[in-house]
């Protein structure tokens, strides 16, 4: 899927450009030799690219410090024109519609129309997320919020899971009104079901690079 639409200027590759942008939206904080390795460029190729992002405001550096003794290493992130890049659903529309609800109904009519796009999120979930077992669901339920923008993928790790989104195409909304976030967090555990547990362990409404939920199973009565 073809996220970034925009373009820096002619004389930019546009599609080196975005797959620069869309590995550091996915994997970063991520270091110009490691671009260079993962996208099978040249480090002085990588170095030039990443200038230039730079230099365009897409992208900073990030200190990481070494674990022994050495200069930190220069990692690169997205810069909030980078994130920009990546389609946020009608922000400043949203934005003022929620005021709107706001003012004219108060913080109950807002609740009200939380609760309805609730609802109408379970039935499509449920629809689509209907396999009997966990890790398939959660398969089906990375899907649907795939389709819906949020870059969704599931990890295993041990005998958890990790349900991962690299991108909030409603974060403006979210940031507005944080009860569109505990909605989706109910939501998904009605997906996951009684035997196993979710909790977020990165929000990017808290300034993470994404959002995290991890998802435990239950140990079983006897």
């Amino acid at each position: 899927m073809n996220y970034t639409s925009k373009r820096l200027d002619n004389s930019e590759a546009p599609q080196t450009t975005e797959r620069i942008l869309y590995f550091i939206k996915t994997k970063g904080p991520v270091s110009t030799a490691t671009l260079a390795k993962t996208l099978d460029m040249t480090g002085e190729a990588a170095r030039q690219q990443v200038q230039k992002l730079v230099a365009a405001g897409l992208i900073e550096g990030r200190q990481e410090a070494q674990a022994g003794a050495g200069r930190p290493r220069q990692n690169w992130v997205l810069t909030e024109a980078g994130n920009a890049r990546f389609p946020d659903t009608h922000a400043q529309l949203t934005i003022k519609l929620i005021g709107s609800v706001r003012q004219l109904f108060g913080e109950a009519g807002l609740d009200k129309l939380i609760t309805q796009r609730e609802e109408e999120s379970r039935s499509a979930y449920a629809l689509a997320c209907s396999a009997p077992d966990l890790p398939t669901r959660l398969q089906q339920l990375a899907a649907v919020r795939d389709e819906e923008g949020y870059m969704a993928r599931v990890e295993a790790d041990g005998d958890d899971w990790l349900l991962i989104e690299d991108h909030c195409p409603i974060c403006a909304a979210a940031r507005t009104c944080q009860g569109f976030c505990r909605s989706e967090l109910q939501l998904f555990q009605e997906v996951v079901g009684p035997n196993a547990s979710i909790v977020r362990e990165q929000h990017v409404l808290t300034n993470a690079m994404r959002c995290i939920y991890r998802i435990s199973p239950l140990p079983e009565l006897n």
